[in-house]
């Protein structure tokens, strides 16, 4: 079986603030996020990784980048597991998008969400669980990690837990957050769940994107 840790990034300026960042260019970590990559790398300098990958997006590779000099590991980039592309949402604030009448779908409804000029979760989902499954693959037996984001990460718990895709948003992944999944062999197991011990994250709130 295969030990898969998916962490999110840590934080910045977009999930301080509470904007929708996207694949919005040059949103690097800020000097929390930084201290929060720092004791991720310190908090998992004995576990026995043997690879680690990471989205494309800054804030991954650098929440990545402090974990792969502690284990002398190559950060591996994957774009399967790249942030939801939000389209029109993109760059713009969660209070403002709140107001919408696409936010009520957003938070009742996601299997018929549709981000205008973007994506749908479904479509997340299935390129993120496509990009799992074969790294899981790649990795029988071993220990591996991934730096994604909070709601590909929720999308892919839910797969693995049989979870409705309207009750995705139920799960919460704070930023530095650790979750470990079991695959392989049987049934997938959820090990652990959104673990920020140590790493000084800061309070998880119910809203749906603060990426």
């Amino acid at each position: 079986m295969t030990i898969l840790l998916l962490i999110r990034h840590g934080e910045n300026e977009y999930t301080r603030t509470g904007k929708l960042a996207g694949w919005t260019p040059g949103v690097s970590l800020n000097e929390t996020g930084r201290k929060q990559a720092q004791a991720l790398a310190e908090k998992l300098k004995a576990a026995p990784l043997v690879a680690l990958y990471s989205s494309p997006l800054e804030r991954a590779r650098e929440t990545a980048a402090p974990l792969a000099a502690t284990k002398n590991l190559e950060v591996k980039i994957v774009e399967g597991i790249g942030e939801v592309r939000y389209g029109e949402w993109q760059g713009k604030s969660l209070k403002r998008l709140a107001r919408t009448k696409l936010w009520r779908t957003v938070q009742g409804h996601p299997s018929a969400m549709q981000f205008p000029g973007g994506e749908t979760f479904r479509q997340v989902q299935h390129r993120a669980v496509e990009t799992i499954e074969g790294l899981a693959k790649a990795h029988p037996k071993e220990m591996i990690a991934a730096v994604s984001h909070g709601d590909v990460i929720k999308l892919i718990v839910a797969h693995y837990l049989g979870l409705s895709l309207d009750l995705f948003q139920r799960l919460m992944i704070g930023t530095a957050s650790i979750t470990i999944l079991r695959l392989g062999h049987g049934q997938p197991a959820l090990v652990k769940l959104n673990d920020t011990t140590g790493v000084d994250a800061p309070a998880t709130r119910k809203t749906t994107k603060k990426k």
